[in-house]
């Protein structure tokens, strides 16, 4: 098992943030994906990976996710 980088809860699955570098759990991914913002963090992201920008760190974790 492992722990989620956010809640700090032991999970088997992950994913990274679409706002920053943390590898979260499912339950956290969920409340990613609800965000009002969650579109704009994915349109950025895009747009740096067809820059060639593959480390991109996100456009930062809003205060009501952490």
């Amino acid at each position: 098992m492992i722990s989620c980088e956010r809640c700090d809860s032991e999970t088997t699955t992950t994913t990274v943030s679409w706002f920053n570098t943390q590898t979260i759990c499912k339950s956290c991914d969920e409340k990613e994906l609800s965000h009002k913002d969650i579109e704009k963090a994915k349109a950025k992201e895009l747009e740096q990976v067809k820059q060639g920008n593959y480390n991109y760190e996100g456009i930062g974790l809003p205060n009501d996710l952490k």
